[in-house]
């Protein structure tokens, strides 16, 4: 019989003749605990400065943007220092330092800073408020896909130096496919829906159009372009919705109608004969304004970007209105004014969260 010193008895695979793995697994588990330790003591927790005290104003790191797919969102990697400097030529980069003043919870947050200075001088004071709101939301729900509107509010100072066929005079997001007029696919389904309620939508214009264009009645602008806004600048108008119901929740089944900021409209516009309207651009390049045809005399026409057409009734146009443009209606007085139902639709290039931040920024309440 044989007798064995340890008093444990020996391993089911040294009975069946392999060799053991103990000596091998518990190093391995000893280095994997050891690196999970390292990991999480070399990051301080989020929202607070390292162990060592607070960050001083020179301690900075680069975060760079993502380089994704056009179709995905864009978000910020970091790169160590020794990468900093190439990764500066290959790719536009943000450099983040710690703010010195703390938030009224007594945390601190990263604020962006670029590697040039974000405003010059010339910088008009409406784009150091954009620039200023966009800090706000981004504290609130972080940077990610903000590289492109960051990338327009520092490039807002040279909004004239665009090509005159294309100059938004307010906000002009980079990197989006524009053309003067686009397809139907663009926005099918709220082009499909809108021209489905035409016969509501044109009912409804005749009711207010007979009782009187009158600013007393709700219609704004000067005579040559008058106007019955349900949504004005982001807001509605209480008065004409309820005078329009049926077109009023058509707005509401749009998938892309702005309806929450500057930027957005909606409503009955008049083009009176004999006046021709040009050389003049949109806002902004964020979004496409959809016509919707009511009453067209045969010469009336739409110019945009050097692209003639021409409206139908019952039938949408997706116009860029940043492109350069002219309205004509060049018939006579007894083929009366020509009439559309204009929506303003967002850009189908302009990503979700893209929409949501643009919804803070041009706040009609800020």
């Amino acid at each position: 019989m044989h007798w064995w010193a340890s008093p444990f008895p020996l391993p089911l695979c040294v009975e069946l003749g392999f060799p053991p793995l103990n000596g091998l697994l518990w190093p391995l588990l000893l280095l994997f605990l050891w690196y999970c330790y390292r990991m999480g003591s070399d990051l301080p927790p989020p929202g607070r400065a390292h162990p060592g005290g607070k960050h001083k104003s020179g301690a900075r790191r680069f975060m760079m943007l993502s380089r994704g797919a056009a179709s995905g969102p864009r978000g910020f990697e970091t790169v160590s220092g020794s990468e900093a400097s190439g990764a500066e030529q290959a790719a536009p980069c943000i450099s983040m330092e710690t703010s010195e003043d703390e938030d009224p919870d007594g945390r601190e947050y990263l604020t962006p800073v670029p590697g040039r200075p974000l405003f010059p001088a010339q910088a008009s004071a409406s784009g150091r408020k954009l620039y200023a709101a966009l800090q706000e939301y981004a504290k609130r729900y972080g940077w990610v896909g903000m590289g492109r509107i960051h990338k327009a509010l520092r490039e807002q100072v040279r909004l004239n130096d665009h090509s005159t066929i294309q100059r938004p005079h307010l906000f002009f997001l980079p990197d989006v496919p524009s053309v003067p007029f686009f397809p139907r696919d663009a926005h099918r389904h709220d082009i499909e829906l809108l021209e489905a309620q035409y016969p509501l939508i044109l009912a409804e214009f005749q009711a207010v159009y007979q009782r009187g264009v009158d600013s007393k009645l709700g219609w704004s602008g000067p005579k040559a372009q008058t106007g019955f806004p349900l949504y004005s600048a982001g807001v509605c108008v209480a008065g004409n919705c309820r005078s329009c119901p049926y077109t009023y929740r058509t707005l509401l089944s749009l998938r892309t109608f702005i309806s929450s900021n500057s930027l957005g409209g909606a409503g009955f516009v008049l083009l009176g004969p004999g006046v021709t309207l040009g050389g003049s651009y949109g806002p902004t390049n964020a979004r496409l304004r959809c016509h919707l045809g009511l009453q067209t005399p045969p010469l009336c026409e739409l110019v945009v970007g050097g692209e003639p057409q021409r409206w139908s009734e019952g039938h949408c146009l997706l116009v860029d209105d940043s492109f350069l443009h002219t309205i004509s209606h060049k018939g006579p007085p007894e083929d009366g004014p020509r009439a559309i139902f204009s929506v303003d639709l967002w850009h189908p290039n302009v990503a979700a969260a893209e929409r949501q931040a643009l919804d803070f920024i041009f706040n009609p309440d800020l």
